[in-house]
């Protein structure tokens, strides 16, 4: 019998680098000057459960890391040490390091072992520059010494007793109970009968703890727990150890060896047996994949007792590895890599949400679409019924209406993301950033819950990077300019995300020095772009747009070459979005960037030219009108413009952009549809209006290929298929061919 490992590993890897953003994300907010508890325990915990994975999985090189984190960590939650912004910095290095382990071990990345060095060595130093001042610890108590198995309890003079009263169970789930259960305090067994047991356990953790370490073994409505009146007034001895294995003791994670012998050496059956419990409590092989070479590859010790073989575990075996994740830490958070069914039925405070590869929710969203192009089919084909004599079957396909509709939101909605999605990766950047250039920075966020589709939210992470990093770099000043200005020494960045209407408003800002007008029109003269002083300031903010278009008066490595405004506005155009900019000399700067909730479904105009129907999505549509000859104004070389309500816009006849035949060519026989895009106007002649509708949109190219001035395609209700036009690209084109001041306003 052969088991796949590779889903194990995989949860793993996610839960770890989960992990690792929730310690990244408390580092950054934690007060150094007083650290509150809870965070501080948090990140430790946070630590110790990527040690206890990766040791699981015999991942040797995160475990070293963490080892020496958690150690550092432990110190200072326990007031032995105090926290300092150096100890923060080590930290998130310390994230860092372990972020491109994990890469490594997942994608096969290459991984800076000197950076990994010089990491432990400085995580070593801090450990050791102060050392913790601990009171010698009293003897244990002699109780039942010939009983006694293991003795791993923190220190305390105020434990509790619970008796453990288990059903028949093998001898090999006997031992890894007894294992297990050790780790939470002092433990004893007696028999009850020829088969079955119970436990004594003295320590500190609540009933909830056990349960929840026995529910991987047995059902825990097979399990009989009580607690004995009074609380059990003993010490638990420490022999003489390193600091490190007092730590690991104290954890839980006593099965480790300290760092400096791993890998190397005789050792005795005791160590022999640590070992293998390290490199994936004997039943793991150390994982090496593919990717990585013999020589990354973690040392595999051969000893005298050779690991059990997967396909000889029972399904309920005692020693099951993902145990070991939780059985240090407190039950409530305790994440493990897998629970059994029974476990999750005790414990009310188990996640309510599941793990959904994104091809199956694409798969599914795939398949609503195609329900929503029948359902759009049979009414379409039910219009002409008569309403007396199918008044029953007209019922039912607008009850099938109703319900597809629901289906597709409630579907839809499975593919958004909150923004805290994209939010969540600045706050280490603006610190760092900050860091570099001397500033001070306060980082805020509104609006993180608020939702967009997953596929907009990946692609618009770059360009809110680069709106970040230039807020951080030109937007806010120095402390000593900014304090010389009458403002707080500490500038102010925020992100925010809301939702109005169809779309969603995204913006970056900033309480800095705001944009300067005269130095943007002199770039833009020197640069040959056609501006004037009559230049309204939302037209002057558009110039920074522009290919190669920068301000800064030296290059650095965080800005100044002139690229990057110009791909974050078409980046943000390819997605259907706009970005807007607000800015006031000495107050400070807004980016506003509008997009779609979603590029899976839209609602679109159906327009007709010839024999062809085309979509327009509504979000460009401002309205739609028939002209009259004495508008319509013919520019030499320039081709057409049309007068609406005094403002002169220029017309795009669709039926010569696409190259297709056309029922007119007047327009003042056709209809005018008026778009805005960029905060430019035109007007668009097409035969006829056909209605509004919503359209599930497919991927042209992935099917066919790019077309120029189409955006995607989509099913009619007549099974016919629609073209949707990248209204954007369509007024891109335009401007080319007709001259900038006929979009003067």
């Amino acid at each position: 019998m052969t088991i796949d490992m590779s889903q194990f590993f995989q949860v793993f890897f996610e839960e770890t680098e989960e992990l690792l953003a929730e310690m990244e994300k408390l580092l950054l907010a934690i007060d150094i000057s007083t650290p509150d508890p809870e965070d501080l325990n948090a990140i430790f915990r946070a630590a110790h459960s990527i040690k206890g994975g990766a040791a699981t999985f015999g991942i040797t090189d995160l475990t070293e890391v963490t080892h020496v984190l958690e150690t550092l960590l432990d110190k200072i939650r326990k007031g032995e040490m105090a926290l300092t912004a150096e100890h923060v910095d080590a930290f998130l290095a310390a994230k860092d390091i372990l972020k491109m382990q994990l890469d490594g071990h997942r994608h096969g990345a290459e991984v800076d072992q000197e950076a990994v060095a010089d990491v432990r060595m400085m995580l070593q130093s801090l450990s050791q520059e102060i050392m913790p001042i601990i009171a010698p610890k009293a003897a244990a108590s002699n109780t039942n010494a010939d009983e006694k198995i293991s003795s791993s309890a923190p220190a305390s003079h105020q434990l509790r007793r619970f008796r453990i009263e288990l059903p028949e169970l093998s001898a090999r789930d006997i031992g890894a109970l007894t294992t297990e259960l050790g780790l939470l305090g002092a433990i004893s067994k007696t028999a009850l009968d020829a088969k079955r047991f119970a436990f004594t356990l003295d320590t500190e953790e609540g009933s909830d703890d056990i349960v929840a370490i026995c529910s991987f073994i047995l059902n825990p409505n097979d399990l009989k727990i009580t607690q004995e009146a009074g609380a059990v007034k003993t010490a638990v001895s420490h022999s003489a150890k390193s600091t490190q294995q007092t730590t690991d003791d104290e954890l839980g994670y006593g099965f480790f060896d300290p760092i400096e012998t791993i890998g190397g050496g005789q050792s005795s059956d005791g160590d022999a047996k640590d070992k293998e419990a390290e490199q994936g409590y004997g039943f793991f092989a150390p994982f090496v994949p593919k990717e990585i070479t013999e020589q990354a590859a973690p040392i595999i010790h051969e000893h005298d007792h050779p690991p059990i073989p997967i396909s000889e575990v029972p399904p309920n075996s005692g020693a099951h590895p993902l145990a070991k994740e939780g059985a240090g830490t407190g039950g409530d958070e305790r994440k493990g890599f897998a629970r059994r069914e029974s476990d999750k039925g005790t414990n009310s405070d188990a996640s309510s949400s599941i793990r959904v590869s994104i091809e199956k929710v694409d798969q599914l969203i795939n398949l609503v679409g195609e329900l929503v192009i029948t359902q759009a089919m049979i009414e379409q084909r039910t219009d002409s019924l008569d309403p007396m004599l199918h008044e029953r079957l007209l019922n039912s396909v607008g009850q099938l209406t109703r319900n597809t509709r629901d289906l597709q939101e409630a579907v839809m909605s499975i593919r958004m993301m909150p923004m805290d999605y994209v939010f969540s990766r600045f706050p280490r950047m603006v610190r760092d950033l900050a860091a570099k250039l001397g500033k001070k920075v306060e980082f805020i966020t509104h609006g993180a819950a608020t939702e967009l589709d997953k596929g907009l939210i990946e692609r618009i992470i770059d360009p809110m990077t680069h709106l970040v990093r230039n807020s951080v770099d030109h937007g806010i000043e120095t402390p000593a300019v900014r304090v010389a200005a009458g403002k707080s020494e500490t500038g102010k960045l925020s992100l925010s995300a809301s939702h109005q209407g169809g779309n969603i408003i995204i913006e970056v800002s900033d309480d800095g020095g705001g944009l300067h007008r005269d130095k943007i029109l002199a770039k833009a003269q020197q640069q040959g772009l056609p501006v004037s002083d009559a230049m309204s300031d939302s037209d002057v903010w558009q110039l920074i747009f522009a290919p190669g278009f920068s301000t800064a008066e030296k290059v650095t490595d965080i800005s100044g070459r002139g690229v990057g405004m110009d791909v974050v506005k078409r980046n943000i155009e390819a997605m259907g979005g706009t970005v807007d900019i607000r800015s006031a000399k000495g107050f400070g700067t807004t980016m506003s960037i509008s997009l779609p909730l979603t590029l899976a479904i839209l609602d679109g105009m159906s327009i007709k030219v010839g024999e062809e129907v085309y979509i327009l999505p509504l979000g460009y549509v401002i309205e739609s009108l028939q002209p009259r000859a004495v508008d319509i104004k013919e520019i030499s070389g320039q081709g057409r413009v049309v007068k609406v309500r005094g403002e002169y816009l220029p017309l795009i006849p669709l039926y010569q952009t696409f190259g297709i035949g056309s029922s007119f060519t007047d327009p003042s026989q056709g209809i005018l549809v008026i778009l805005e895009s960029d905060g430019k106007k035109a007007a668009l002649f097409v035969d006829d209006l056909v209605g509004q509708q919503q359209v599930v949109v497919k991927n042209l190219e992935s099917n066919y290929r790019k077309v120029a001035g189409i955006s995607g395609a989509t099913i009619l209700g007549d099974g016919g298929v629609s073209l949707i036009i990248d209204v954007a690209a369509l007024l891109r084109s335009s401007r080319q061919l007709n001259d900038e001041s006929l979009y003067s306003q």
